[in-house]
């Protein structure tokens, strides 16, 4: 399953978590990244290694007699500029998951403050429950 896209995640804001929701609103909003984002997916999909083998094959059967030089150089380039945005993307999660991470944080301190303060309640009340109870035996008995 694919991860959902910006789109997706904007159009139905209720289904995620409000961390979710901003960096997608962030995100959407820098046409560089979405550029970044579009050329990666495309770079990691078949259609992409269809396209290569195509084109590389037709270079070297028609555009060149001999294709190596100048198709080294293009596959070099290629692979830094495809590299870059792989690492592009890696950073962007990164930053994404320790902004997630931060508020998984807060989110989980606060209901652990939360199940601590209903605690020491019920706890509380079982001590006047257990008085109350015992002041009843108590006069009942006398």
């Amino acid at each position: 399953m694919n991860p959902p896209t910006d789109t997706s995640v904007l159009q139905h804001p209720h289904l995620h978590s409000p961390v979710v929701v901003e960096h997608a609103r962030q995100h959407f909003e820098d046409g560089q990244l979405r550029v970044a984002d579009r050329i990666t997916r495309f770079a990691g999909s078949m259609p992409f290694v269809y396209l290569h083998a195509v084109v590389f094959t037709l270079w070297m059967l028609f555009v060149e007699s001999s294709p190596w030089p100048t198709l080294t150089l293009i596959v070099s380039l290629e692979a830094i500029f495809l590299s870059t945005f792989v690492m592009i993307g890696q950073n962007r999660q990164a930053s994404f998951q320790q902004v997630k991470a931060d508020h998984d944080f807060v989110a989980q301190e606060q209901e652990l403050h939360r199940n601590t303060d209903l605690t020491e309640a019920v706890h509380h009340l079982t001590v006047q429950i257990h008085a109350i109870v015992a002041a009843q035996q108590e006069q009942g008995r006398g």
